[in-house]
């Protein structure tokens, strides 16, 4: 469970406003601090560990860039709730242990409202408006990703284990 503001975005946010070209050779924290700054200069200087993101249809379109899920991992983002997700972003999100979950047209979250997520169970709270509404939870083999801090850790984990297996 994950507790933050929550940066309410539109639609179609790329990778080239997450991760901007030109600062691409900088160490990833220093690239981080370009995150978002064409629509929202404010949100690299201002976001919190915990914060949660919330954007429109297609977020992360654009190039595969790894560093704009990177950047917000950085920046402390503990989740990103959109109404859809470019496929590549959303995989690059889940790879590098950042959870990405689908919102429903219907819902309504304004900038800045308090928000609490729970992403095995998919119940979202607002709690400025004090609604409680349920998104898509994220798959158990997929939370076994994220929780292992990625892809990579998990993927490490596994082979450890193979090993110690087959030793016994």
């Amino acid at each position: 469970m994950t507790e933050g503001r929550a940066w309410v975005l539109g639609d179609n946010i790329d990778t080239d406003v997450l991760a901007p070209g030109y600062a691409l050779k900088l160490p990833p924290e220093e690239l981080a601090q370009h995150c978002l700054e064409a629509v929202e200069p404010a949100f690299a200087k201002e976001v919190k560990a915990g914060d949660i993101l919330v954007a429109g249809e297609n977020f992360g379109m654009g190039s595969s860039r790894e560093q704009a899920a990177i950047s917000l991992k950085l920046l402390g983002i503990s989740v990103i709730l959109a109404r859809s997700f470019a496929r590549i972003f959303y995989r690059n999100a889940i790879n590098i242990g950042l959870p990405a979950m689908f919102l429903p047209a219907e819902v309504e979250i304004g900038d800045a409202d308090r928000l609490r997520v729970e992403t095995s169970s998919g119940e979202v709270a607002n709690l400025t408006t004090g609604e409680v509404f349920r998104v898509l939870p994220i798959p158990p083999h997929l939370l076994e990703i994220i929780s292992a801090g990625g892809l990579m850790p998990h993927l490490k984990t596994q082979l450890e284990t193979e090993r110690n297996d087959g030793n016994a």
